[in-house]
């Protein structure tokens, strides 16, 4: 197969692979053409947006994420509008999720936990105080970049599903209700500030003990814990950090700890650096407003290939952990949201032999060049399993296949991907050492 004749492009950017995906956005590795420089792309669909009557909350969120420059928070470049899409260009972080970190590590030592909750606390403070909430902070949320310092993503962008009443409060029980304040769930209205505070705590107690505070498969105990702070400490956490944790996860807020009591505590503070970092005091909003403008003169061009995407080096290391190439193409890859595999069948194969796989597991394919779609007809703990497919070519006749899910439980992914990988046995590259140890085996 000879290689793409185009790639897909918005404006000075060449987009890649979907590294992420949402109710309504979903999140693209790219590259600025004219400084070679990685970003993350996220790509929101205006008629969306204007459905849910969230184009005020966007232009406030994105024009408020532009004047938030801190070394702890995903840096927001520029936002870009096509006729029916908005593109928020942010910075590309590659050092993986800290959930990753905890599922595949355990928990961590409390110099370590303390380290990234530091971290944690300076951002959302720093955020706090130009008035931007996060309302769904959670491991998954937070990033790590390659010298291991904590970012957090999402920032106030993880807020435009969400809907403020004339009160001024926020009123939707949306996120993950694990990590959600006992406030948020009695539906009377809650203050971003005191909700975010709560969110690190549960996020503290995950990183020191490895497990979460508040867990029940059955949605209505888990809420009752929740609203009565039911938890229990682990007996190897040091007092310092047990008193802490009771001060963030209490279920009132006007008692809760604050963020400037937090910065005076003794646990908290040790071996604590205050952030340094310079403020941009000239911003340019002007993209803010254009994105929304039906004028063609605002809008950005795109270009979009039928070949599958090529992948070229960088992105190949930007996907690996390290600089380790060689876990790319394992097939089983634990307690992950997406694995890969190589194969050397054409694009066109690979994606009827993934067809052919699939759909005896009871999913739904639908396909659009060489992505797909997979929905689980049944629903599952966490609702439809939905599984998305990309084939990307490496070489004339090498492709990658990334299997990413992209909503429903994780759990359930790996059970599927177990599933689907026994029916590509034939599709899937095997190195002769590969070979040698099923012949072994």
């Amino acid at each position: 197969m000879s290689m793409p004749k185009a790639k897909r492009r918005v404006g000075k950017y060449e987009l890649g692979r979907t590294i992420g995906e949402g109710t309504f956005a979903k999140v693209k590795f790219a590259r600025n053409s004219e400084t070679g420089e990685a970003v993350a792309i996220k790509i929101l669909d205006k008629e969306k947006v204007l459905k849910h009557k969230m184009v005020e909350q966007i232009k406030r969120e994105v024009a408020t994420m532009k004047l938030i420059k801190h070394p702890n928070v995903v840096c927001l470049y520029e936002v870009m509008g096509s006729k029916t899409k908005i593109f928020i260009v942010l910075e590309f972080v590659n050092g993986g999720e800290l959930f990753d970190k905890i599922v595949n590590h355990g928990r961590m030592r409390e110099d370590e936990a303390r380290r990234y909750f530091q971290q944690l606390i300076n951002a959302v403070d720093y955020c706090h105080s130009r008035g931007v909430y996060h309302r769904d902070l959670k491991p998954e949320n937070l990033l790590l970049d390659t010298y291991g310092n904590l970012k957090v993503s999402d920032f106030g962008l993880s807020a435009l599903s969400r809907q403020v009443r004339d009160d001024g409060l926020l009123h939707t029980t949306c996120g993950t209700p694990n990590y959600v304040a006992p406030e948020v769930l009695n539906d009377r209205g809650y203050d971003g500030t005191t909700a975010d505070l709560w969110s690190c705590g549960v996020i503290l107690f995950v990183l020191l003990a490895g497990y979460l505070p508040f867990d029940d498969s059955n949605l209505m105990n888990l809420y009752k814990k929740i609203s009565a702070a039911e938890f229990t400490c682990p007996s190897w956490l040091s007092s310092g950090a047990r008193k802490l944790l009771c001060r963030i996860l209490d279920p009132s807020p006007m008692t809760r700890i604050t963020i400037s009591e937090i910065l005076e505590n003794e646990w908290f503070r040790k071996g604590y650096k205050p952030p340094e970092f310079q403020e941009e005091n000239k911003i340019n909003l002007d993209d803010v407003d254009a994105v929304f403008k039906d004028s063609e003169e605002h809008h950005v061009t795109e270009k979009t290939e039928l070949e599958p995407a090529a992948i070229n080096a960088f992105e190949l290391i930007s996907m690996s952990e390290g600089l380790n190439l060689g876990n790319l193409f394992e097939i089983e890859q634990e307690f992950k949201r997406e694995t890969r595999f190589a194969s050397k069948c054409p694009a066109s194969e690979i994606v009827r032999k993934i067809e052919e796989a699939a759909k005896p597991l009871g999913f739904d394919v639908h396909k659009k060049n060489y992505t797909m779609r997979l929905e689980n007809v049944k629903a599952g703990r966490k609702g439809n399993l939905n599984v998305a497919t990309e084939v990307f070519q490496v070489a004339p006749s090498l492709h990658m296949v990334e299997v990413r899910k992209a909503k429903g439980d994780t759990l359930e992914f790996h059970k599927f991907y177990k599933n689907l990988s026994a029916g590509l046995k034939d599709v899937v590259w095997k190195t002769e050492e590969d070979t040698e140890e099923d012949n072994q085996g």
